[in-house]
């Protein structure tokens, strides 16, 4: 993909958070640092430039740089009897992080594609067991519901939340500690990374969270498509959303 085509990507992000009053002028100066770093990869030598993009993409994924406002799409409303009023939300900073690695990841080269059945074996038993746990454990109750928000909440998901989530974990981190230490070791470490920054939310949801992140690891690992484990972690959410207490069961 050419460069000025990989620019568009976080510019419109950036342009529209900052028309919307979310993304303040410093915001968006490091925004547009992020975006040159992230695309500058091949005048960097790779040992400098992998260890700052994770980092600095897991900063602005995790709300730790200032100068963004998140865009509010509604009052907070109960989506189950048994959880806290959930407000949708669009986050510029993690939005930004993910159409910035899209725009990389869409520029970079493809890994060849493993078979795929073993893939979506684990795709199933990942949707099956990750509710299952978390009904076994106590983090949700059994809350089927159609939400009024169901297809806006759809859209933020998928491009704020699994877009960000999956690049940085299983786009860039995954195959590098692939290469250092094996699949064996690096789809799991993977995962128990991506649990660790769940637990912000609680102990239990960040094991979950681990789980969840093995099965996307494994998805991306047998098969060589980062849209696999793209579509599995937004069919857990989907599910999370559709059948269980949403976001978490009070105590």
């Amino acid at each position: 993909m050419p460069l000025h085509l990989q620019l568009l990507f976080p510019l419109i992000v950036l342009a529209l958070g900052q028309g919307l009053g979310g993304v303040q002028v410093s915001a968006l100066l490091a925004g547009v640092a992020y975006a040159g770093w992230v695309f500058a990869e091949r005048q960097l030598p790779k040992r400098l430039w992998w260890p700052v993009t994770l980092l600095a993409s897991i900063a602005f994924a995790a709300h730790l740089v200032p100068g963004f406002s998140p865009l509010p799409l509604g009052e907070p409303q109960r989506l189950s009897p048994d959880a806290a009023p959930y407000a949708l939300r669009v986050a510029w900073d993690k939005l930004l992080v993910g159409m910035t690695l899209l725009a990389w990841w869409l520029g970079t080269p493809r890994r060849p594609a493993a078979a795929s059945a073993p893939a979506w074996l684990i795709a199933l038993a990942t949707l099956l067991l990750v509710p299952l746990l978390g009904l076994a454990i106590g983090l949700v109750d059994w809350q089927p519901k159609w939400p009024a928000i169901l297809w806006e909440w759809l859209v933020v998901n998928l491009l704020v939340t699994v877009l960000a989530e999956e690049l940085v974990f299983r786009g860039m981190l995954q195959p590098q500690l692939v290469s250092w230490l094996g699949a064996r070791r690096g789809v799991p470490l993977t995962a128990l990374l991506f649990g660790a920054v769940h637990l912000p939310f609680s102990p239990l949801f960040a094991l979950l969270a681990g789980i969840a992140g093995l099965g996307y690891g494994l998805v991306f690992q047998m098969s060589g498509r980062l849209a696999a484990a793209v579509l599995l972690h937004l069919a857990v959410n989907l599910g999370h959303l559709l059948l269980l207490s949403y976001p978490f069961r009070l105590a």
